[in-house]
């Protein structure tokens, strides 16, 4: 099969677009540095690939469930596939809403959702492995099997002019949709842990804390930070934060998108878990990065999504997490 334009629609959350890049490469890899990839994908997380000379385009999908007619976005995409026809389609979204997009998409041959036989065999479980299973069949077994989630960020001469980071620093990224109000953050550590574990690395390495503008209520209980911290919430964009994590020693972070962005750069994490799995949705593990997962080991975990998580009144299962645990893991890989 000869393929040199592909078209891959993955429009869901940032953890879900940093899986679906593990197709990336192997594109690459199976039919030439020279495939032009275009992705469809949601505008915020979109811009992920802004520093990434490996795809060629982003269409930015905001509203899913809007039908063509309605959709200036939807007919944009379809237009363009209409002017010069993908040889290659790889559907990410199981979703209803997207069949009739991908079905007026002219494409040679259409792969993934809608269009494979997605049937999940049982002894694959993690996000990133299922999502590889849209493209099982285009590639070689062996590129297959060498495909991982992939990030390419600001480089490093560029960060090093905007923020002057010392050359070894640690990322802690404490925030997990901390912007939602009102109801219990089943995934956060507690803020006391935070301030406790900041103060404690600060004083034997440079610490950078990072997070996004709507989560400043948040951030502004973990103030005032100590000396050696550098805060760049809210001024980093998408591939500056992949350029700084790639540059990193290590980032602590709760189950949520930096340790997915983490994982796909190489840098070691250190995760902290409680009511997810992380067998199914943490930062991934490949051959050649480093992930440890920090979990305080209930029995009542974990319980995402369940009747027990709806139950729940309160989240000890990261509370019991200890700053002396993750400060240990965090000294035994000789980052301190």
């Amino acid at each position: 099969m000869s393929v040199k334009s592909v078209l891959i629609i993955r429009c869901g959350a940032l953890g879900d677009l940093v899986y679906a890049t593990s197709v990336i490469d192997a594109l690459k890899l199976q039919f030439g540095n020279d495939t032009i990839i275009d992705f469809v994908s949601t505008p915020g997380s979109g811009t992920l690939f802004n520093k990434d000379s490996r795809v060629n385009r982003v269409f930015p999908l905001k509203h899913k469930k809007i039908p063509i007619f309605l959709s200036s976005q939807k007919k944009e995409i379809i237009k363009n596939s209409q002017k010069k026809a993908y040889d290659l389609l790889i559907n990410f979204e199981s979703g209803r809403q997207f069949k009739s997009l991908v079905n007026a998409i002219n494409a040679t041959k259409k792969t993934g959702y809608f269009f494979s036989d997605m049937t999940i065999p049982k002894d694959v479980v993690h996000m990133v492995d299922i999502t590889k299973l849209s493209f099982k069949d285009i590639v070689s077994k062996d590129i297959f099997n060498k495909s991982f989630p992939k990030l390419i960020g600001t480089p490093q001469d560029e960060l090093k002019k905007k923020f002057n980071l010392n050359e070894k620093y640690i990322i802690i990224s404490p925030s997990n949709s901390h912007q939602k109000r009102n109801i219990l953050n089943y995934r956060a550590w507690q803020n006391s842990s935070w301030i406790e574990l900041i103060e404690r690395l600060s004083k034997e390495i440079e610490v950078v804390i990072v997070g996004n503008k709507a989560e400043d209520d948040f951030f502004n209980l973990l103030k005032p930070y100590p000396n050696n911290v550098v805060d760049l919430v809210a001024k980093t964009s998408l591939p500056d934060l992949v350029g700084v994590i790639d540059n990193a020693a290590g980032l602590v972070a709760t189950d949520t998108g930096t340790a997915h962005m983490a994982s796909a750069v190489e840098t070691e994490i250190f995760a902290l878990i409680g009511p997810t799995p992380a067998y199914e949705t943490g930062p991934y593990q490949s051959p050649t990065n480093k992930v440890h997962i920090l979990s305080a080991n209930l029995p009542c975990s974990p319980c995402y999504k369940t009747e027990v998580m709806k139950n729940c009144k309160d989240n000890i299962c990261m509370k019991n997490i200890t700053v002396e645990e993750v400060y240990n893991s965090i000294k035994s890989a000789s980052i301190v």
